[in-house]
């Protein structure tokens, strides 16, 4: 498990198209979904990346802890978004979003612009990809950013070329326009924990491994563990759109009701919130998560029961 996600982490991928010059995948535009509520478009195969690497406004994001990760070998023409960059520690929560200004002269100084699309992947740990898309998602651009299915690790079991170089690309004009509703805070899941009977809260979904989730999780949380959307460890595509369906009804989670995803610190959750808009889901993601809820002395339920 250590292994996979070591390498998983060191194998995730963001790549940016360019909405005049790269088609969306399956013939699809950006934000568009299929007759299934599907967003087939969030997700490129490692195929349709190869064929859009040189596309102007295409921009792969190389996601990781340190810059020496990026320098042994990324995707070519990958530019290196460190973690730091995206993520801030607040004292009791170590993984909360930075400011608005901050995130702002990041992504510009990456030359994603408000035309780019962006494919991301990540090297430090798999769901790190999907805290990136959160991210662009939070900031108005979800709707022009992708993850790679399969991530880096696809890539390579295909015999793909990597590339030690460091491409030269110029700043790009970044409008954030941002989507509050898409970050959950503690008082909206709060609400959602202490709904009463006749009440329609949202749908809480906790992304960690089910030994942390009967540790202690929030009461009505659904347990939906972020690997198992994955079709194994080793290969590291999504499920199908039916088979992701089935583990959702598994777990009582029904359409038409918004999704508010948790995990330890918010990036188990982020791949949460990743799949929840992927299958066409209104969705949240609660960024203090479990970290900030047990901070706060807030109730938690232990074992297998919702409640």
């Amino acid at each position: 498990m250590k292994k996979t996600a070591s390498l998983l982490a060191l194998l995730s991928l963001v790549g940016i198209v360019d909405l005049a010059t790269a088609s969306c995948p399956k013939g699809q535009t950006a934000g568009a979904t299929n007759s299934d509520g599907v967003r087939s478009e969030m997700l490129v195969s490692t195929q349709w990346l190869a064929d859009h690497l040189k596309d102007p406004n295409v921009v792969v994001l190389h996601l990781a802890d340190n810059v020496s990760d990026y320098k042994r070998g990324h995707i070519p023409g990958a530019r290196y978004l460190a973690m730091k960059k995206i993520i801030t520690d607040n004292g009791p929560i170590s993984a909360e979003l930075p400011t608005i200004d901050q995130l702002q002269k990041t992504f510009s100084e990456l030359g994603v612009g408000d035309n780019s699309r962006v494919v991301i992947y990540a090297t430090n740990w798999f769901p790190s990809a999907a805290r990136a898309y959160f991210t662009l998602d939070y900031l108005g651009h979800g709707d022009k950013a992708t993850l790679l299915d399969g991530g880096i690790e696809q890539w390579l079991a295909e015999d793909r070329p990597v590339s030690g170089e460091t491409p030269k690309f110029s700043p790009a004009t970044f409008t954030p326009h941002i989507h509050e509703n898409f970050r959950a805070l503690l008082d909206e899941v709060r609400n959602d924990v202490d709904a009463k009977p006749g009440e329609e809260p949202e749908q809480i979904v906790d992304a960690r491994p089910v030994r942390r989730y009967n540790a202690g999780h929030l009461a009505g949380a659904s347990n939906v563990y972020w690997q198992d959307t994955l079709v194994s460890e080793d290969n590291l595509v999504f499920q199908s759109p039916e088979k992701l369906r089935a583990i959702y009804a598994s777990h009582g989670i029904v359409p038409g009701k918004k999704i508010v995803t948790y995990c330890e610190v918010g990036l188990q959750a982020s791949h949460a919130y990743f799949l929840a808009k992927y299958l066409g889901y209104d969705a949240a993601m609660y960024d203090g998560s479990y970290q900030e809820w047990s901070s706060k002395n807030m109730p938690v339920v232990k074992g297998d029961a919702k409640r």
